[in-house]
């Protein structure tokens, strides 16, 4: 009999032992499961917040590099001023007063340049509502239709971006009826 519960003794510690390297391997298995989510967590995290930094280096750039624009636009109407002046002092040929306005009008075009203003060129090219603002249309057969022949004020672009559009007149072929008349 006492074998018998020796024996008896020895199945039952197996058995719990059994039970027990279950439990602890179920537990080693949870635990992995845990650690291999929360590693992914980690790497989804770290992906976003460096994403994020991206999208806060461009979003500064961008502003850095359009932080001058209302500023240039303010200027816009000066250099109207002293392009129109250059015009209309030609015409009354006062020669000094022509160098000093061409003088003071290259050198705010050069600064205004140098921070990112560019002049759209018009005069010659197809019209283009992205680059132009038509005022009025000229029935002209000299120059394909559709085309820039007056330029009443100068667009811009600042940084490539259009900061205000050429107003201009724009070619037509002379309709039929009049050709016939």
């Amino acid at each position: 009999m006492e074998g018998m519960e020796e024996e008896v003794k020895k199945t039952e510690e197996i058995s719990v032992s059994s039970e027990i390297e279950d439990k602890t391997a179920e537990a080693v298995d949870a635990m992995q499961a845990e650690l291999t989510e929360a590693k992914d967590k980690y790497l989804r995290l770290y992906a976003e917040f460096e994403n994020y930094k991206k999208k806060v280096q461009k979003d500064r750039e961008e502003l850095i590099k359009y932080s001058n624009e209302s500023l240039i636009y303010e200027l816009l109407p000066a250099l109207d001023n002293l392009e129109m002046a250059l015009r209309h002092s030609v015409e009354a040929n006062s020669e000094s007063l022509i160098k000093g306005v061409e003088n003071t009008f290259r050198e705010l075009v050069r600064i205004l340049e140098k921070f990112g203003l560019k002049s759209i060129d018009a005069i010659g090219k197809p019209f283009d509502p992205a680059y132009h603002h038509a005022m009025s249309q000229v029935e002209r057969d000299d120059v394909e239709s559709n085309t820039v022949v007056e330029e009443f004020r100068k667009g811009y672009l600042y940084n490539e971006k259009v900061l205000r559009p050429s107003l201009v007149a724009v070619s037509k072929k002379a309709s039929n009826l009049v050709k016939e008349q």
